[in-house]
C-alpha cells in the first residue's frame, strides 16, 4: 500500500476543547503514526504518516474535530517522507 505523510495546521476554535486528545484516538484508531501539538498562534499543528487512505481519513476528521472544537480551517502540506522517526502517536507539548 502506499504511504503518505502529512503535515496540517487546523485553526478555528481548537485549543482548549481536547482537540490533541481526542487526536491521539483518532490516529491510534486508524493506525497512523506521527504527533500533533498547540502552536502559540492558538493552531495545532500535526504530523501523521501513514497508508494513504488511513492518513486521509484522519484529515477529513480534523476538519470536524471534538465536539467542542469549532474548525475554521486544515492546511495541509504532503511530505516526502516524516523527517524523524515516527513510533505511535503522541501529543506533543
Amino acid at each position: 500500500m502506499a504511504t503518505k505523510t502529512i503535515r496540517a495546521i487546523v485553526t478555528g476554535r481548537v485549543q482548549g476543547v481536547f482537540f490533541r486528545a481526542y487526536t491521539e484516538e483518532e490516529a491510534l484508531k486508524w493506525g497512523v503514526k506521527g504527533w500533533v501539538r498547540n502552536l502559540p498562534d492558538r493552531s495545532v499543528e500535526v504530523l501523521a504518516s501513514g497508508e494513504a487512505d488511513r492518513v486521509d481519513r484522519l484529515v477529513d476528521w480534523l476538519a470536524i474535530g471534538p465536539p467542542l472544537a469549532q474548525v475554521s480551517r486544515v492546511q495541509v502540506e504532503e511530505l516526502a517522507a516524516p523527517d524523524e522517526e515516527l513510533r505511535g502517536f503522541q501529543v506533543r507539548y
